[in-house]
Formats: structure tokens, C-alpha cells, sequence
């Protein structure tokens, strides 16, 4: 039962008056080139706040950065309103080292719209919360500034600035404040939001299937690369979240760019042997799945046991169809009209050890027949064939 007194009210009000507000600028605010132009650059400079610096960068100490960088990535994460630096990687960290428990905070378990938004609308239990280690943030000056000053640090950089360089550009104060400002605003939030609920939904594990972050390209392009989240949760030390070259990811990029310019460094990536690894693991385990579904005949340790005169007597006193391949009987009753290379060659082999004949003195089957004949299985020979009862080349 959820109590008016459970509920955050400054995030609910922020998390569900920007959805307001930019359908009120969808209809009344009239959207100019040049406004556009700003609002979306703006969308990727306050994106990549999040996703290069709270959470590759703080969150994960995934790369180094030098100061000048570290600062311009806490006015950007701060124009994107998702709070501090530091209560953002908090969560974070809780999210990695408890996923998918109760101690996770935006826990896919408990639904889809629960990860995405509504775990905001709630104040947070302290009995509840997953305890991590923020001691480096803590100690880092950046991160310490940032929370102190959050609120007027994050109106300036996610409403003020945005309506300045419209409205002192161009003279679109309006357009400054309700594009760039907070429709802008609302796009990054629910962009960055999937990467907990959408990128728990939608796609494949790909290096682990025992949580639930999954890979898909479609997460990613909303993201700004977030969306190789299993590989993530694999190796959350690595700088990257897509390690093909055809996979979206422009925060990697990003982040590699300006190592460049010498503005980040270290850029960590974990060992590509153990990477493959984790995929192969994964691979193998659902072809193990899949072969569980198919039917692979009797299992050879099932099968009776014939001798060479036992089986002599079935094929003449019984009339059963049977051949031999490699020690073992197969019933090819059904299977004789439908033989490809015409039913003499089956008929021919009838009683008789075939296998110098089926493996190339005849022809070399493929790997079609061989499957199929596993489906004919009827016994396991023991003894020896008498010379005279096994097939030679044609």
C-alpha cells in the first residue's frame, strides 16, 4: 500500500511536469532552424554528461580524465536534472552490485515502468538501500562541488543557459527555454531512463543469462550507446558498452576522442580473451538448449545388444530391414523408397555390414544422412562380421 507520505514530491512534480510542458510546446511554441539546431545540440552535449561522465567516468572509473574535463562533464550531467554526481553513481553502483534483488534500486523484477521512472516517485528507504562504496567520490573535489551547489548549478545549465543562447543568439527566448530547455530536457531523461528498463527488456544475453540486462541495437541508438547492457554488466570496468565496429555507441567514441586531446586517458578495456570467453559460454549453452529439443534417436548406451548370428536371424527369419554402419544396427524399413541413390543400394545392404560403403566405397554420405540414420537406430553389434558380410567398393 503506498502512502501520500511514501512519495517524493519535488521528483515527481519535475519527472511528470516535463512531459507537460513540451506537449505545451508542441503546439504553441513555434520551432525555429536555429533553435533546433541548439536544442539538439544541446540534447547530445547533456547526454553525454550522463553517459560519458556520471556513468562511465564516475560511476564505473572506467577511463581517467583530467580536471577541465571532469568539470565540463558535471555542468552537463547537471544540465541533464537527473540529480548529483554523487547520488546518481550511488544508485548506480547499488544497481550493479545488487542487480535484479530487492536491494537494487531500480530493480526490473518489479516491472518495467518501476526501472524506467516510477522508482523516483518514492523516497527512499534507508533500510532498503544497497550498501556500496562512494568513498573515492567522497574524496574527489569535482563530485563534492557539484552536490553541494546542485540546485543552482542544474537550473543554470538545464533552463537558464539553454534559454540565453537562443534568446542572446537569435532572440528566441521562448523557444530557448521550451525547446531547448525543457522538451530538451524531458528527451534526455527518458533516453537515459531506458537504460534501466529497456535495456532490461529488450534483446539478447549475450555473455550471461543468470540477470536480466540484454543487448539490442535499438536501445542503444535511444541511449547514446547504452544499450549493450549485458556486455556492460559483464565488464562494467571497460570504456565501452559495444565492442563490434558495426554496433552504435558514440559515447565510446566520444570518450576516445578526447583522449585525443589528451583530456581523458587509461581507457580501460577488459581482455578480449576473456570477453570471448563469456560469449562462446553463452553460445554453447543455447546450442545445448536447442539440441535438448531435437530428436537424436535412441541413445547408444540404450540400444540392445546383437550378435552377428542374432542379427542374421532377424533379417531372415523376421524380415527386419536392418544394416549395419560402425558396430551399430539401424532399421531402414521405412527409409528404403526414399534412399536418393534409389532403393537397390539400400536393398543391397540389407543383412550386411555397410559402413566401408557408406563412409566413401560407395559414396561418402553427408552429414544430413548421418543425422538421419541416427533416427533408425534399432540394437549395437557385438563380435566381429564375418569377412563376407560386410559391403566392398563399387
Amino acid at each position: 500500500m503506498v502512502h501520500l507520505r511514501d512519495i517524493d514530491w519535488m521528483g515527481a512534480i519535475v519527472l511528470t511536469s516535463m512531459p507537460v510542458l513540451s506537449l505545451y510546446t508542441l503546439f504553441f511554441v513555434p520551432l525555429y532552424w536555429k533553435t533546433a539546431v541548439w536544442s539538439l545540440m544541446y540534447y547530445y552535449f547533456t547526454a553525454l554528461g550522463i553517459t560519458a561522465g556520471y556513468h562511465r567516468y564516475w560511476s564505473h572509473r572506467s577511463y581517467e580524465a583530467r580536471r577541465p574535463y571532469q568539470f565540463i562533464m558535471a555542468l552537463a550531467g547537471a544540465g541533464a536534472s537527473e540529480g548529483s554526481i554523487k547520488w546518481w553513481s550511488r544508485h548506480h553502483r547499488a544497481h550493479h552490485r545488487w542487480t535484479d534483488t530487492e536491494l537494487d534500486p531500480y530493480s526490473a523484477h518489479k516491472g518495467f515502468w518501476h526501472s524506467h521512472i516510477l522508482w523516483m516517485f518514492y523516497k527512499e528507504n534507508p533500510n532498503k538501500r544497497g550498501k556500496v562504496d562512494i568513498s573515492d567520490l567522497n574524496r574527489d573535489p569535482i563530485v563534492t562541488w557539484q552536490h553541494k551547489n546542485f540546485v543552482p548549478v542544474m537550473l543554470f545549465m538545464a533552463f537558464i543557459l539553454p534559454t540565453l543562447v537562443a534568446g542572446l543568439g537569435w532572440g528566441d527566448w521562448k523557444g530557448g527555454y521550451f525547446w531547448a530547455g525543457t522538451t530538451r530536457l524531458m528527451f534526455v531523461h527518458h533516453a537515459t531512463f531506458c537504460v534501466n528498463s529497456l535495456a532490461h527488456w529488450l534483446g539478447e544475453t549475450s555473455y550471461d543469462d543468470r540477470q536480466s540486462p540484454r543487448d539490442h541495437f535499438i536501445t542503444a541508438l535511444v541511449t547514446m550507446g547504452e544499450g549493450y547492457h549485458n556486455f556492460h554488466h559483464e565488464f562494467p570496468s571497460d570504456f565501452r558498452n559495444a565492442i563490434r565496429f558495426w554496433q552504435y555507441d558514440p559515447t565510446k567514441w566520444f570518450i576516445w576522442l578526447m583522449s585525443c586531446f589528451g583530456l581523458t586517458y587509461n581507457l580501460n578495456t577488459f581482455p578480449d580473451n576473456e570477453i570471448q570467453k563469456g560469449r562462446l559460454q553463452m553460445q554453447t549453452k543455447k546450442i545445448e538448449a536447442l539440441k535438448k529439443k531435437l530428436d537424436w534417436g535412441v541413445p547408444v548406451t540404450d540400444l540392445p545388444s546383437f550378435t552377428f548370428e542374432e542379427f542374421q536371424t532377424l533379417v531372415k527369419q523376421d524380415k527386419k530391414q536392418l544394416l549395419i554402419v560402425e558396430g551399430l544396427i539401424y532399421n531402414v524399413e521405412t527409409f528404403v523408397d526414399y534412399h536418393p541413390g534409389g532403393r537397390i543400394f539400400i536393398k543391397s545392404g540389407i543383412g550386411r555390414d555397410v559402413t566401408t560403403a557408406f563412409n566413401g566405397g560407395v559414396y561418402n554420405h553427408h552429414n544430413a544422412a548421418r543425422n538421419l540414420l541416427q533416427g533408425f537406430r534399432y540394437g549395437k553389434l557385438v563380435g566381429e562380421v564375418p569377412e563376407i558380410a560386410k559391403s566392398k567398393d563399387e
